[in-house]
């Protein structure tokens, strides 16, 4: 019978770590150094913003696996796990709610990379002593070659390239798990569209996971849905009920809703109108009316708009109450006269860089740039190039204002059809860390 010495102590101000890699497969062994079985996963509990923390460890005994408390665990360190005595329940391992097992639900999967906005796989898992405890505390993206001789690493070896764990959003796909992690608070600081990327991007196991947790914010769920690939978001709603499609659509802008509800089947369609609340229904009605490929199916039917003879003053204030408007709308200020016929368009800035009290017809161009209804997209997107418009009115035979395209609109429609599949350019400092 031999004995393996216990791992030396990390020096004063050293954490000790361990690679997950490396653990896999050690033979467990008790305070004598005989062999109970092998180590084959380790099990964690995940704590919110806090490091997720090692709770026990999952072992291989006789062809079965069997659960070990950590409690039970002398040592990590070395050539293998010693355990306190070779007394376990040798009842198959069962998981129970909230466990997360790093082998078999983390390792060789995907994650949300944050900071980049992408998925990216865990080649590796970093584990750090705290204390008494263990915790994750990294994730390396770069696997080891098979063919290379396994060998241990030491911290800051530079074999690995770990990152901090806070620096992901695990896709671990175990319900009992997601329900101790919130409500994905790592990723609410990216976008919309970002997060559209990273749905378009991930398997079905991983898209339904995502979406499930988008879902708990209906806001944020709406203005992702206005961001997907049309072929994709409409698969994801027609798996939805319609009062499930009729609850996103009535919270995205009118126009992505009409679009929505025409990639519709035929049948679904009336159905789903019927259940959005009137106002929602009635502009999503007239917008379905145009042809998509023209300035009317191309707009959106809220803007600003104030009398022809307001002041600066009461123009700024419309739009601080207009909260609830695409902000590209609210670029300029529309003047409409008594009969609802537009009179001229105020860029903001003028608007504030001007005295309050000045009128609103000493600022606003008087014979604005405008479209009708039935105006090719490709003619509103040159107009808005040729003038350096962000945003362009839409009106009928009377003048009178129906709506308003801006510029994301009309880049939506003119970029080539495969823009959404392409890679974002990086800004220049998007690898250099943190910003002094």
């Amino acid at each position: 019978m031999t004995t393996t010495p216990a791992a030396p102590a990390p020096r004063a101000g050293q954490a000790r770590t361990l690679h997950l890699s490396e653990l896999l497969r050690r033979p467990l062994t008790d305070r004598g150094g005989e062999s109970i079985g092998r180590l084959s996963d380790v099990i964690v509990r995940l704590r919110g913003e806090e490091n997720p923390l090692v709770t026990g460890l999952v072992a291989t005994v006789g062809g079965r696996e069997v659960y070990v408390p950590i409690e039970q665990v002398v040592s990590l360190g070395g050539d293998e796990v010693k355990l306190t005595s070779a007394r376990l329940d040798l009842r198959s391992f069962e998981r129970r709610e909230g466990e997360v097992l790093l082998r078999a639900d983390v390792l060789g999967h995907r994650l949300i990379d944050v900071e980049s906005a992408h998925l990216v796989k865990a080649g590796d898992l970093e584990l750090r002593q705290q204390g008494p405890d263990w915790i994750l505390a990294g994730v390396d993206m770069r696997r080891q070659p098979r063919w290379l001789p396994r060998r241990r690493h030491q911290a800051g070896s530079g074999d690995h390239a770990f990152r901090e764990w806070s620096r992901f959003e695990p896709l671990i796909g175990h319900t009992g798990s997601a329900l101790l992690r919130g409500p994905f608070a790592r990723i609410r600081g990216l976008k919309p569209a970002q997060i559209a990327d990273l749905i378009e991007d991930a398997s079905k196991e991983e898209e339904t996971e995502i979406l499930g947790h988008v879902h708990a914010d209906p806001e944020l769920e709406a203005d992702v849905f206005e961001e997907l690939d049309e072929d994709l978001a409409t698969r994801l709603l027609g798996a939805r009920t319609d009062a499930e499609i009729a609850e996103v659509l009535t919270r995205m802008r009118a126009d992505d809703a009409a679009d929505a509800i025409a990639d519709l089947p035929q049948q679904r369609r009336q159905p789903v109108l019927d259940l959005l609340p009137p106002g929602q229904r009635t502009k999503v009605l007239t917008l379905m009316g145009f042809n998509p490929t023209s300035a009317g199916g191309l707009m959106g039917v809220d803007f600003l708009a104030v009398p022809g003879d307001a002041l600066v003053s009461e123009a700024l204030d419309a739009v601080a109450r207009s909260a609830s408007l695409q902000p590209e709308a609210l670029t300029s200020v529309h003047c409409i006269d008594q009969r609802g016929r537009l009179c001229g368009v105020a860029k903001l800035v003028a608007l504030v860089q001007a005295d309050p009290q000045t009128p609103m017809s000493l600022l606003y161009d008087d014979d604005p740039v405008r479209v009708g209804a039935d105006t090719d997209v490709v003619d509103v997107a040159v107009l808005m190039s040729d003038y350096n418009l962000i945003t362009i009115p839409v009106v009928d035979e009377r003048r009178r204002m129906i709506g308003v395209i801006t510029v994301d609109d009309v880049l939506e429609v003119t970029l080539p059809d495969d823009w959404r599949r392409r890679e974002a350019a990086q800004p220049p400092d998007a690898y250099h860390g943190d910003v002094e």
